[in-house]
Parts: structure tokens; sequence; C-alpha cells
């Protein structure tokens, strides 16, 4: 990870925010954020690879990260949070316009698509990981199909 003042208040923030969450697995949660920051290039990417969960998880609102984060952190966290009732293929096209959104997303499905993280957990049934798994692979397409025409233009 890019170690920055403003990392640094994001990764403090996040492992605040996602203090005592665990992931499917029975792991602290905040383990996954720190594995994607750790993958990025810049220091934006990173306080949104730290930040991406925090809003849709957590009691943080994006209003308060508004309030410490620049607008080009704050603008990709508010399109990967997920919001209830929203389609779940429309939300990864809308965020999919945002390259910074797009590389975190991208980031974001591979560790969640690597199915060791899933050794010994018995609470997601075989048909539950099939279902996952072709919704994680539709995902990534949109994601890399949105990066090519970016890349072409």
């Amino acid at each position: 990870m890019i170690y920055t003042p403003l990392t640094i208040q994001a990764a403090c923030l996040a492992y605040s925010a996602h203090h005592g969450q665990l992931d499917k697995s029975g792991m602290p949660y905040i383990f996954h954020p720190y594995h994607l920051a750790e993958q990025m290039a810049d220091e934006v990417t990173a306080c949104v690879a730290l930040l991406h969960d925090v809003v849709e998880d957590t009691s943080v609102t994006i209003e308060e990260l508004e309030a410490i984060f620049p607008k080009e952190v704050t603008e990709a966290v508010r399109l990967l949070t997920h919001q209830k009732g929203t389609d779940y293929f429309e939300y990864v096209r809308a965020l999919a316009k945002n390259p910074v959104a797009r590389v975190v997303k991208l980031a974001d499905l591979a560790h969640n698509s690597d199915e060791s993280r899933l050794a010994g957990c018995s609470r997601i049934s075989p048909e539950e990981r099939l279902r996952l798994r072709q919704k994680y692979v539709q995902a990534k397409a949109i994601l890399e199909e949105a990066a090519a025409c970016c890349v072409n233009i």
C-alpha cells in the first residue's frame, strides 16, 4: 500500500469502522480492504480500496467521508456503495464509468472470487458458491468491457 497521510487516515477509519466484523470465512473483515489497498497504484485508489465497503457495511456515512477525503475518493466510494433495491448489474454498470471505482471493483471481485478464502466454511452451500461465482464472472465482464471502451477512446 502507498503510505501517505491520507491513506493512513483511510486505513485507520476503515479499521475502526469494520472493527469486530468478520467475513464469510470468519476472518476479520478489515483484511479484505487492506488486501485490495495493497494492490493499488496511487493514493486515491488505495483510499477508495480501504473505504469501499465502509458506507455500505457500517454506520459511517458518505457525508462523513466527504468532510475528510477529496471528492475523487468520495465519488468512487459513493459509486461502490450498492444501494438496497438496486439491481446488482445496474450498480456495476454505473460504477464502471468511473476509472477509480472500476479498478477497485475489479480487485474486489478478484478477491471475492478466491474460493480458497472459503476453505473450511460450511456456512455457504455449493449452490450459493455457484451463484456467487457466476455473479462475479458477469460483473467482471461488464467492468472489463467498460475498461476496453475507455482505452480505445
